[in-house]
């Protein structure tokens, strides 16, 4: 069977530990898009971690954990994380990395960089990792495959001086900058062959081999529905498809019709990283105690470490977000961090122009939506450490209730704690 987990919003649901979870009774977890722009924090017996290539099944050692030929792969970043697991105890896990995987290059991130820096206060908020570069060079057919580094000298070299002839008016006509240095690309490139060679592998017939087999196959989403190119707030999306239809491409080797559960993670209440609408967003004391008090440390970046921007669960979003996954399952997350609250405003849709709506718009319509609310009793107690739906308060409950409601899609995982063990299942 092939599932798949993925985010409902803007990212930052809490897919991470949910994926964790769900990995106890898979036998293949497969990141099938993004890069280490974004992570997941997991905490286990061995501590806390904030992935941002490796797979969320690294720490089971029946789990064999592939980076999909959909993912942008930082080797550097591959190698570091790798490096930090272990060191923390974690028994090296079973990866392995495909052979059409497409590198990510310095001169990405420099770009990344630069662009953000001459668009100013006009910038789409990147990280920085160098996603968009590498996607656009991806589609412009001037990107690295992993099986490439493995070419002679000679196709090497032709291959480089093809890509300077363009990137080097970029980095002089535009940003005004040095050229890069055919040499010094050949050498990060060789450097990258060796240090991946021991992990690549025909990922394809792995997963085609798997499939036949009746292998359990999980597919793990990076960011969610809204930062998709297509159907999500463009233009401040991600540059890769964060949506389960995807994960067959991403994960290359999986026939569409294998895709048989489909989990949506839904946060408790709204959080987004970066720029772009955020119709239910908080401000001020209001929005700091809800950051102050969400996740595991607070709401900050896994990857950058910035403030989250914060808000009310938006429903309309979120249910968007589902439809656009095909979610056959929800996961509500950090549902403990709404215990404070006297009374908990959930959006349930839009004044557009001062006219309600009930669908969720373009971007363009977005930017004039405020949101409506409705406003649900809190229950004013600590819920972390509960093991059962029925143990739940019943105001945690009739929480949970409106929102599967609202969502029309049954909630199956409720996450009310940081840890492993903090899932009640329904």
């Amino acid at each position: 069977m092939v599932k798949a987990i993925v985010g409902a919003c803007w990212g930052d649901e809490g897919k991470g530990k949910m994926t964790d979870v769900l990995a106890g009774t898979s036998d293949i977890v497969v990141r099938f898009q993004g890069g280490a722009n974004a992570g997941h924090t997991i905490i286990n017996e061995y501590g806390r971690f904030a992935l941002h290539l490796l797979p969320s099944g690294i720490f089971r050692q029946n789990v064999l954990n592939v980076i999909g030929n959909g993912v942008a792969l930082s080797i550097e970043s591959f190698l570091k994380e790798l490096e930090d697991v272990v060191s923390k105890g974690v028994p090296k896990p079973n990866i392995v990395v495909s052979d059409r995987c497409q590198v990510l290059m310095p001169y990405h991130k420099e770009l990344d960089g630069m662009e953000e820096a001459r668009l100013a206060a006009k910038a789409f908020g990147s990280t920085k990792s160098g996603i968009a570069p590498f996607y656009s060079d991806k589609y412009s057919k001037i990107g690295f495959q992993v099986s490439e580094l493995f070419m002679d000298d000679e196709a090497i070299y032709e291959k480089i001086d093809h890509i300077l002839g363009i990137k080097n008016v970029l980095y002089t006509e535009l940003y005004h900058v040095a050229p890069l240095d055919r040499e010094e690309i050949f050498r990060t490139l060789r450097g990258y062959r060796d240090a991946i060679a021991p992990y690549v592998a025909d990922t394809f017939s792995i997963l085609r081999d798997a499939v036949k087999a009746g292998k359990t196959i999980l597919l793990e989403g990076q960011l969610g529905s809204l930062r998709d190119p297509d159907l999500g707030i463009y233009p401040m999306t991600t540059s890769s498809s964060p949506v389960a239809g995807y994960g067959t491409i991403g994960a290359g080797g999986i026939p569409p019709y294998e895709i048989k559960e489909i989990v949506t993670v839904v946060k408790a209440y709204s959080s987004a990283v970066g720029a772009g609408e955020f119709v239910s967003e908080i401000f001020g004391d209001e929005a700091e105690e809800l950051r102050r008090r969400g996740g595991d440390k607070g709401e900050y970046g896994a990857t950058t470490g910035r403030p989250r921007r914060v808000g009310w669960l938006d429903t309309l979003a979120a249910r968007y977000g589902c439809e656009v996954q095909g979610a056959t399952a929800v996961g509500l997350t950090v549902l403990d961090a709404l215990g404070y609250l006297d009374e908990i405003p959930v959006c349930v849709a839009y004044a557009l122009d001062g006219k309600r709506i009930d669908r969720f718009p373009t971007t363009a319509e977005l930017k004039r939506c405020k949101p409506i609310l409705e406003v649900l009793p809190g229950w004013k107690c600590p819920i972390t450490g509960i093991r059962t739906y029925e143990e739940l308060p019943e105001n945690a409950r009739k929480y949970v209730e409106f929102v599967e409601k609202q969502l029309g899609v049954p909630i199956k995982m409720v996450s009310n704690g940081p840890s492993r063990d903090d899932i009640i299942f329904r």
